[in-house]
C-alpha cells in the first residue's frame, strides 16, 4: 500500500483546523475554517475525491479521527459521504479504547506500537492509505520515510502560526513536484513524492 498524505495547507505551513471555528483552538489558534473562502468543488473537491476513490483504507491520529467520526456517519446519500463511512479506518492513539471506536469499520492502533504496524500496512497488497489531516502522525510518517505521496491544497492565506505537518529534526527531505492544478480560487493542488536517495 501506498501511504498518501492530502492536506490543506496555508502558504505559510499551517494545516490546522481547516474545517471550522472549534475543530481545533490549540495554542490559542483563532482562525478555524480558513480554507472555506478558497474551496471550490472542482479542483479542490475534486483532489479529495480523486484521493478518496484511489484508497483501501483511511490512517488518522487521534483528534482527526475523533472530529470525523462525529461528523460523517451523520451524512449519507452523496457517494463520497457513503465512501468515507464504508472504507476501512485505522486511528493511532494511546487514549481510545475499542469501546470508543464507535464510527465503523476502524481498528485502533496502540500509539506506541503505530510506526510497527503502520510498516506492516505499507507492506501489505493494495491500493492507497490515505491520511487527511492529523498533524502528529504526518509528522512522524515523514521523519520515518513512510510517506510515498503528498497531495497540498495550498491556500493564497498566511496563518501566523498553527500546527505544521513537517518534522522540525533539522532532516533534508527532497521532494519531487509530480502534478500541479491552480483553482479559480487560487488554490495550488500540488502532489510530491520524496526523491529516492537509494
Amino acid at each position: 500500500m501506498r501511504i498518501v498524505i492530502s492536506e490543506f495547507m496555508s502558504l505559510d505551513g499551517v494545516v490546522q483546523a481547516p474545517g471550522g471555528p472549534d475543530e481545533d483552538t490549540e495554542g490559542g489558534f483563532a482562525h478555524g475554517g480558513w480554507t472555506h473562502p478558497f474551496f471550490d468543488p472542482e479542483v479542490v473537491g475534486g483532489a479529495f475525491a480523486d484521493a478518496l476513490a484511489k484508497a483501501d483504507a483511511l490512517l488518522f491520529g487521534r483528534r482527526t479521527w475523533q472530529s470525523m467520526s462525529a461528523a460523517w456517519p451523520e451524512r449519507g446519500g452523496d457517494p463520497f459521504a457513503d465512501r468515507m463511512n464504508a472504507i476501512s479506518k485505522y486511528v493511532v492513539s494511546r487514549t481510545l479504547g475499542d469501546d470508543d471506536l464507535t464510527w465503523n469499520n476502524t481498528t485502533h492502533i496502540p500509539g506506541d506500537e503505530a510506526v510497527a504496524h503502520i510498516r506492516k500496512l505499507r507492506e501489505t497488497e493494495g491500493g492507497d492509505l490515505l491520511v487527511m489531516g492529523s498533524p502528529t502522525l504526518v509528522r512522524t510518517l515523514l521523519r520515518e520515510g513512510l510517506v510515498d505521496e503528498l497531495r497540498l491544497m495550498i491556500m493564497p492565506v498566511t496563518l501566523g502560526g498553527g500546527k505544521s505537518i513537517f518534522p522540525g529534526d533539522g532532516a533534508l527531505r527532497t521532494l519531487q513536484l509530480v502534478s500541479t492544478v491552480t483553482s479559480g480560487t487560487g488554490v495550488n493542488v500540488c502532489t510530491y513524492r520524496p526523491v529516492d536517495k537509494g
